[in-house]
């Protein structure tokens, strides 16, 4: 999970790329933010191999969605194959999200999702019990991941339950993270997947920098260590994790 369409990677996406893939980080899943976002990122996906790409309607961009953006989804994904749907969530954290609007565009992009037989990268932050009822609600058949995760346990396993992984990113690294650490050593391998969210949230190696897709090993090598695992079989079950989903 990277935003490498991001402007921020505008000027050096190549060597970004190029770091990447030395670093062994040989595919990534781009997903969009905006309906605008989305030709540049399905130019991006289509100019290299490795890069697969969602499409959808994140919540913290409500601003710039309109309503007849989930028509648009449904109509883009008729003639361009997506490897999954979003990223697209709830924000209960920030200020001035509606959260009846933000829920009206989840909702959306759950139909969406299930016609076209798609995962879901869903985005919660200070939201975990109500992603939990909304799936629940939804009644249909879902599946997916649920990015950058820092709920409960029990959270994650409720989120298990309804077929959706958790992506686990910079922020375990950081050792003020006692409870999403303890959180990680406990899930069952099965249900995790790594991620950096490029160009955000770094890791503690590279505090106040520009988040890469290279520095996904950081985060392989902390997730490793917090579980007592080889870090080679650790990369192999995530890796095959996110390749079947």
């Amino acid at each position: 999970h990277a935003h490498l369409d991001a402007p921020e990677f505008d000027g050096d996406r190549a060597r970004v790329l190029h770091d990447a893939r030395a670093a062994g980080v040989v595919e990534a899943l781009i997903p969009a933010v905006t309906a605008a976002s989305w030709p540049k990122l399905q130019a991006l996906c289509a100019s290299g191999s490795g890069l697969y790409p969602a499409y959808g309607l994140h919540p913290c961009y409500l601003a710039q969605h309109a309503d007849g953006d989930l028509a648009a989804l449904d109509a883009w994904l008729q003639i361009h194959p997506a490897a999954a749907v979003g990223e697209c969530g709830l924000d209960y954290m920030e200020d001035g999200l509606d959260r009846e609007r933000q829920m009206y565009f989840l909702r959306g992009q759950f139909e969406i999702a299930h016609r076209f037989d798609l995962p879901l990268v869903l985005h919660a932050r200070q939201a975990f019990e109500a992603m939990i009822l909304e799936l629940r609600r939804f009644g249909k058949p879902l599946r997916g991941v649920v990015h950058s995760f820092s709920g409960s346990a029990e959270q994650a396993q409720q989120l298990w339950k309804l077929g959706f992984r958790v992506g686990i990113g910079g922020p375990v690294t950081h050792e003020r993270a006692r409870r999403l650490r303890k959180v990680v050593a406990s899930l069952p391998i099965e249900s995790l997947m790594l991620e950096t969210d490029a160009p955000d949230q770094p890791g503690a190696c590279h505090k106040g920098e520009r988040n890469e897709p290279a520095f996904l090993v950081d985060v392989l090598q902390c997730v490793a260590e917090l579980r007592g695992e080889d870090p080679d079989e650790l990369a192999r079950i995530t890796t095959a994790n996110a390749r079947r989903l």
